[in-house]
């Protein structure tokens, strides 16, 4: 294979939601340790995140929402980030995954994007002039050496990787809770299919395990089918 092997890790609700609500005010991060019910049982969604891969591919808008743009520069981690971005991270949001990151590779199509005024041993930007996931997660494997990696991008990438048949494996864990709300983004969002000649599109998975964690969690491991 010319690209890493690909893993999207998420958590979200039974009905499939990624985030509480429709605004960047409402995140599960922030909002899921206030609930009872399912606070209790959080933790084990971020012990299980300790075990992924050590490159991790992340969107600017959910960092951005994290806020990265305004934390204080963290300790250096063996992990590698890969930042798809063009217009949410600031230039403190580019130097704190530099010094947060083995690697830290920004892929943007924007010139003016502010990691081209950051100077980083560890910064690499590929930059696109129309975005090409497939060609991103080439170079990635063939520059960067990058063997394996965690998609953790929000609902209209999500849609961007299956539609191009970018993932391998899928790897959810499922929080006790139901959240409701169209407009609330879920697992996989963007444009929605609407002929059926376009069923190839979608992705077929085999389960490979399904664990019942502690407090009402469950964790469901998929391979892709291609």
């Amino acid at each position: 294979m010319d690209r890493p092997i690909t893993t999207l890790f998420m958590l979200m609700s039974v009905d499939g939601k990624i985030s509480t609500g429709a605004t960047d005010d409402l995140d599960v991060d922030k909002d899921f340790p206030k609930i009872k019910g399912v606070n209790e049982g959080l933790h084990q969604y971020y012990e299980i995140e300790q075990t992924t891969d050590l490159w991790s591919f992340n969107s600017g808008r959910v960092q951005e929402k994290m806020g990265v743009n305004k934390k204080k520069i963290p300790r250096k981690t063996p992990v590698s980030f890969v930042v798809i971005d063009n217009k949410h991270l600031n230039e403190n949001g580019i130097r704190y995954f530099c010094a947060l990151s083995k690697e830290f590779v920004l892929i943007t199509t924007n010139t003016r994007h502010p990691a081209f005024n950051v100077e980083d041993e560890n910064l690499h930007i590929i930059y696109q002039n129309e975005l090409s996931l497939k060609d991103a997660l080439i170079k990635l494997k063939s520059e960067y050496g990058c063997e394996r990696i965690t998609i953790q991008t929000g609902g209209t990438l999500n849609n961007l990787f299956l539609r191009e048949k970018l993932f391998d494996y899928v790897d959810i864990i499922i929080a006790p809770v139901l959240i409701g709300g169209k407009d609330t983004s879920t697992l996989i969002d963007g444009k929605s299919l609407t002929e059926e000649c376009e069923l190839s599109k979608l992705g077929v998975v085999k389960l490979q395990e399904c664990v019942v964690l502690e407090n009402s969690y469950l964790r469901l491991r998929y391979e892709v089918i291609h």
